[in-house]
């Protein structure tokens, strides 16, 4: 038998996520096939993923968008030559895959960061303080993937088969409007190799701009918010990391008027190296910081930036 992997796409090209999960896809045992629902270019590009022995691509136009509603059943049909199915912890992976268990009556593993069997899985629980250790006695595993806690696969070096496939298409219950997003020409977050976030110290959208934005682009570093700054409407949703933001594991993580509530803790406590900068020296930031820094922001920031 086989895994199926459900690839991220950003336009013609395969999301970073979806590497990761190959990696998860192929420690199960067995072949390992992906699933693209986009275009052909996506399907190409996924061939060559190292690891990879087919590529399954969805030619209907209803699923080039990856709506759920018509993702999950073209899923589900598969599911009869598939072991298990993976797809990343990302907004989609969250999105397609819960339906995908319901159509199968099987209970899905969620947010696994180690393989220790065939059926058996770690992951974080409690906002990542302790971590579980599951098995299943399903007879279809249902997985999502934290991409960070696995090695990405080779984008380049595969040569996977293309094998058009078929579903029944759209389901008629949702359609797909427009797509609002953020662009930028900084690194993805969940990619990014540096990281400075900034918190609700900042006190407001001008300020945020003001201090972070110089460092993070003197550093070549993707911009990141506690949920707090989110929340306060500081930066866009996108910038959100967290147990309910994003979930990354740079080289280096700046952290700049974070208090370190368990919440932000959680999304990016893996990263190689965290610089906490906080003027409180009893933040929470600093308990799992590497350096720390305690000072006002508003100096040491344009400080650190002048001299980086």
């Amino acid at each position: 038998m086989a895994n199926l992997v459900l690839a991220e796409t950003a336009g013609d090209a395969i999301a970073d996520a979806t590497l990761a999960t190959v990696t998860a896809a192929a420690q199960l045992g067995g072949d390992v096939h992906v699933l693209v629902a986009g275009s052909a270019a996506a399907a190409d590009a996924a061939a060559k993923i190292v690891g990879v022995s087919k590529v399954l691509h969805a030619v209907d136009a209803a699923y080039a968008n990856s709506l759920a509603e018509n993702v999950a059943p073209l899923i589900a049909g598969l599911m009869d030559g598939y072991d298990a199915v993976l797809a990343p912890a990302t907004t989609t992976g969250k999105n397609v895959l819960p339906r995908v268990a319901a159509m199968l009556d099987v209970m899905q593993l969620s947010d696994i960061i180690a393989v220790d069997g065939p059926k058996a899985f770690k992951r974080p629980i409690y906002a990542g303080n302790a971590i579980a250790t599951v098995e299943s006695s399903d007879p279809k595993l249902v997985i999502t993937v934290r991409t960070t806690a696995f090695e990405k696969a080779a984008a380049e070096g595969g040569s996977a088969r293309v094998e058009a496939v078929a579903g029944a298409g759209d389901a008629g219950i949702s359609q797909f409007v427009k797509l609002d997003a953020v662009k930028s020409d900084r690194p993805e977050l969940t990619s990014a190799g540096i990281i400075v976030s900034g918190g609700r110290a900042l006190k407001d959208g001008p300020t945020f701009e003001q201090y972070i934005t110089p460092l993070a682009d003197k550093l070549g570093a993707a911009i990141g918010a506690s949920r707090a700054a989110v929340d306060a409407g500081y930066v866009p949703n996108d910038y959100q990391v967290g147990q309910t933001g994003k979930i990354v594991a740079p080289e280096l993580y700046v952290a700049v008027g974070i208090s370190g509530a368990i919440q932000h803790l959680a999304g990016m406590k893996d990263s190689k190296v965290i610089v906490a900068i906080n003027k409180d020296p009893d933040a929470p930031i600093f308990q799992v910081a590497d350096i720390g820094l305690v000072a006002d922001l508003f100096t040491a920031v344009p400080e650190l930036t002048e001299k980086v």
